[in-house]
């Protein structure tokens, strides 16, 4: 079986390549350090989706560390350029919030757009829950699209996860209270809510993922910790993604991000994008169709992935 690093390489192909053949074809045109090169390396990390903003950091940053340490030869740039870039992601290491610690029964909200790949990550982050121990119930607050719950219960049934759903038009966020009510009672580990797509435009349904997560913190009473709000981010939307996320985030209080279908862009600098004007620290990152394709996210061998 490959490791997730290897999966993570082989998902990040398309911007890697894109990335390091532009800086690549640079240091050959100018293998001695000039601010040319530097502007260079700004356009590429802009065309990864780096974002205008980030990409000006990281060529400053660059040129900065290249010019304390003395270094004039353009490849020895690549060194500086990694560590900038793990700087920024590193920056949110100390933000994520992830539910671990949480006293059980530990609440996952997922929330997104439509297509973004919600109830698809719930249940292989439910997958890798279950392989670990830890017992896990599944609750479909996505009483809107009959073809959710059916989903979601083809994933519990594969991650041996117990089963919350109702009847179509119902209230989600009572479905919400009625899940962690059930976990609690029966003892579980983790709760993961899958709720239905929306537009981060519709003012009333946005306020509808507040209440959700009122109704679940209400079911947890006082036994220790709140609902965790993830959004699950589709990669290859890239900066028109950013926007969206903002207005989740004012919404629901988003602690993270998962992020999907890193293997079908070239803009994975979307992910520094992220980091830099977000400040949601990425959880998760999907590089593929299977299980084993979804995974904790790691700066270092993100960085490693996107430069070599």
């Amino acid at each position: 079986m490959r490791s997730f690093f290897q999966r993570l390489a082989r998902g990040l192909a398309k911007t890697q390549q894109g990335l390091t053949d532009r800086i690549k074809e640079s240091i050959g045109l100018r293998p001695r350090l000039v601010e040319q090169f530097f502007d260079d390396l700004e356009a590429a990390l802009i065309a990864a989706d780096c974002g205008v903003d980030v990409a000006a950091t990281l060529a400053t940053e660059t040129r900065h560390s290249c010019e304390r340490d003395r270094v004039t030869d353009s490849a020895e740039s690549l060194v500086r350029l990694k560590a900038a870039m793990a700087q920024i992601l590193h920056s949110m290491d100390a933000v994520a919030t992830p539910p671990d610690s949480d006293t059980p029964p530990r609440v996952a909200l997922f929330v997104g757009v439509n297509g973004a790949g919600k109830t698809t990550s719930i249940g292989k982050i439910g997958c890798h829950y279950a392989r670990v121990g830890r017992r896990v119930l599944f609750a479909s607050a996505d009483t809107f699209r009959a073809a959710a719950g059916e989903q979601l219960e083809i994933w519990a049934e594969r991650a041996g996860a117990q089963l919350i759903r109702s009847v179509s038009g119902a209230d989600p966020a009572a479905v919400a209270f009625d899940a962690v009510s059930a976990a609690r009672a029966r003892g579980l580990d983790d709760v993961l809510i899958d709720t239905a797509g929306r537009l981060q435009t519709k003012s009333n349904l946005m306020a509808e993922l507040a209440k959700i997560r009122r109704s679940a913190d209400k079911a947890r009473g006082d036994s220790g910790g709140a609902a965790h709000a993830y959004l699950v981010m589709d990669a290859t939307t890239g900066q028109n993604g950013l926007s969206q996320a903002a207005e989740f985030a004012k919404a629901v209080q988003v602690e993270g991000i998962v992020l999907t279908k890193l293997d079908g862009t070239a803009k994975g600098g979307i992910v520094l994008a992220i980091a830099h004007r977000l400040k949601i620290p990425v959880l998760w990152v999907g590089v593929g169709e299977s299980i084993d394709d979804l995974e904790t996210f790691d700066a270092d061998e993100f960085v490693t992935a996107l430069l070599g």
